[in-house]
């Protein structure tokens, strides 16, 4: 059942609607000390001095960021052809569907990522966005290497336009879009405080389900190739959660008010339950290993998790188990860096490493 909340009890009227600019290009007048950097609404000159830095975390993020270079083409896909034509009709629907949504997620992102960036003022954060937007790019690219590697060419073009048919996912995709357009159209507090909040759930809550389906066809030797794609993904999009995580959590302090736990709960809410209808319509009900009570067990306790980070409440009492423990177990967030395929059938360290230690710290 969907947590209903007025407009005051969302936050939308914890902050007045004060516009919001893009940064200058260059502006000589500006004041480059650090000790006056702000996440956004600062006064630098717009250069990128980063040898002096006053959020720390971006500096180390950086770092990650760059030792995550990998290059889609180099996994090998040729075992994942004849895997393609072993998979079930529930499968092919969910293999195609969840790389149709994947494809919009990513096309989105690389867009919408450098609209973001206009408005962020400090240059070491302004740096990480533009690394993201690039990694948004490869995962696109990736998504075509697997679909022209493995996919009927006949069939590739109703994958990218399944969302044209498809009104759930058609509806799914709006929504998360027109919260982007409203920032674009109208930067305001509100609309920049839901346009951060909504980038935080799509990298932290809405990519899951997806991944873990291709983790599960890899727990039954099904897909290899195209589960080591989604590990490196997977592992690009958890440095993506880390970076919208800390701009909210400095702009906790540096704007408070602006993002409220109200509004975080309002919209992890309609998130999480436009997750589980997508999961359920997509999955169907018919993947060994994954049902509708795992699906809202695995979405609401992520949804719990993403919160916490922010520092604000649970939604979900009692969602504290992962069901899916065991595949992302696979995916190697916190063992060797994507540089073995799963049960160490191949070796896949071409330089594509990783240089986390412990998602557990992002």
């Amino acid at each position: 059942m969907t947590i209903q909340f007025s407009d005051e009890e969302i936050g939308l009227n914890a902050v007045n609607e004060t516009e919001v600019s893009k940064k200058k290009l260059f502006n000589p007048e500006g004041n480059d000390k650090v000790q006056n950097r702000k996440i956004t609404g600062g006064d630098t000159t717009n250069l990128f001095n980063l040898n002096d830095t006053k959020y720390s975390w971006a500096k180390n993020m950086y770092r990650v960021m760059m030792g995550n270079f990998w290059v889609p083409e180099k996994v090998d896909l040729s075992n994942d052809i004849k895997d393609y034509k072993k998979l079930t009709k529930h499968e092919l629907k969910a293999f195609k569907g969840t790389i149709s949504f994947l494809v919009f997620l990513d096309s989105l992102q690389t867009n919408n990522v450098p609209n973001i960036a206009d408005y962020i003022t400090a240059p070491e954060v302004s740096t990480l966005l533009a690394i993201q937007t690039y990694q948004e790019a490869i995962h696109s690219q990736s998504y075509a290497y697997i679909l022209e590697s493995i996919v009927p060419a006949s069939e590739r073009a109703k994958i990218y336009d399944f969302w044209r048919d498809d009104k759930i996912l058609l509806e799914r995709n709006k929504y998360i879009a027109t919260i982007f357009q409203n920032f674009i159209d109208t930067p305001n507090d509100e609309t920049f405080a839901r346009v951060l909040v909504a980038n935080f759930i799509l990298e932290g809550l809405y990519f899951y389900n997806g991944f873990n389906f291709f983790y599960n066809l890899a727990s039954r030797h099904l897909m290899m190739g195209v589960a080591d794609e989604i590990r490196y993904i997977n592992r690009d999009e958890l440095t993506h959660v880390t970076i919208f995580k800390n701009i909210i959590l400095a702009l906790k302090d540096e704007k408070p008010g602006l993002i409220t736990q109200e509004l975080v709960h309002q919209m992890f809410d309609e998130a999480v339950q436009q997750e589980i209808e997508w999961s359920n319509h997509i999955l169907d009900n018919h993947i060994l290993g994954i049902n509708e009570q795992s699906t809202e067990k695995y979405t609401k306790f992520l949804a719990n998790m993403r919160m916490k980070m922010l520092g604000f409440d649970e939604l979900y009492e009692g969602y504290d188990v992962n069901p899916y423990a065991h595949l992302e177990k696979l995916a190697d967030e916190n063992n060797d860096g994507v540089k073995s395929n799963f049960f160490e059938s191949t070796v896949t360290n071409y330089s594509q490493s990783s240089s986390v230690d412990d998602w557990d710290d992002l």
